[in-house]
């Protein structure tokens, strides 16, 4: 597998959805109507075609895709993949019905169950962060037209390297803006005894890995339900920037490709 290859495909197919997601997002006329998925989460359209557009992208490459769109790939199929794509074409669909403009696109590479690279980007500012096989990235202001681009390296030049070296004056903690419980509050308050005072910040979608790769935070503790295509892309940019991802109880960096596709309580820090 060339990682090069898969990783500027990525990118590609991210922004590409990105932009159909924002030809709806933007639509006064779009049709906003949402289903409801098995665990009573929302799809929309936007959703749909973005899942289209990265499908038909990634296609070039030899190698499986399991994304939340079309997720219905038995395990047995799927249990000895050596590498594959995993992906969430619209990451934060609550926030993108806000319309509060902090959902992404999810693209993660998964080599033997562990998060290796992958592509977190932010439609509605033109944000781009990706991680290759050795360090993590971002790009600001991307602009639509990505003819110019040839291949990976030509992304890593326009970018800056990500290393979350500084952090905030107080005990920062980042967490969900739209998935707060009482876990997450008994977290913050046993964090309180240790450090006085604390700042939390809520962001949504994988945001909150981006945002702990560029030293926005201390810690982000997740308490609620997620979906391993939730998590990986900003796994991989979060482990590439020198974080770790992390089982809230047992410390063992979270894997993928399991039988049951959700994800334990986990910590990036």
């Amino acid at each position: 597998m060339n990682i090069e290859e898969c990783l500027y495909k990525s990118i590609i197919a991210s922004v590409e959805a990105g932009k159909k997601i924002m030809e709806i997002y933007n639509d006064p006329e779009a049709d906003f109507e949402t289903e409801k998925k098995d665990d009573n989460s929302p799809v929309t359209i936007a959703d749909k075609k973005a899942h289209e557009i990265i499908l038909q992208n990634l296609s070039k490459i030899e190698i499986p895709v399991l994304s939340e769109e079309g997720k219905n790939i038995s395990f047995e199929q799927r249990k000895n993949w050596d590498y594959y794509f995993l992906v969430d074409p619209l990451d934060g669909t609550k926030e993108f019905l806000k319309k509060n403009g902090e959902f992404t696109v999810n693209i993660a590479v998964i080599k033997q169950k562990r998060a290796f690279a992958g592509v977190v980007y932010l439609p509605v500012l033109k944000t781009l962060y990706f991680a290759d096989d050795k360090a993590s990235f971002k790009i600001e202001n991307l602009s639509d037209d990505l003819s110019s681009k040839t291949n990976l390296n030509d992304f890593i030049k326009e970018s800056k390297k990500l290393k979350p070296e500084s952090k905030p004056a107080d005990y920062t903690i980042i967490g969900s803006r739209s998935h707060q419980n009482d876990e997450l509050k008994k977290f913050i308050e046993e964090k309180e005894k240790i450090h006085g005072k604390i700042d939390f910040i809520s962001a949504g979608s994988s945001l909150k890995f981006c945002k702990m790769a560029e030293g926005l935070a201390h810690i982000y503790p997740r308490t609620g339900r997620t979906m391993e295509w939730d998590t990986a892309a900003g796994h991989a940019v979060c482990k590439r920037a020198g974080l770790v991802v992390k089982n809230m109880f047992s410390d063992e960096e979270l894997i993928y490709n399991k039988k049951d596709l959700s994800n334990p309580y986990f910590i990036v820090e």
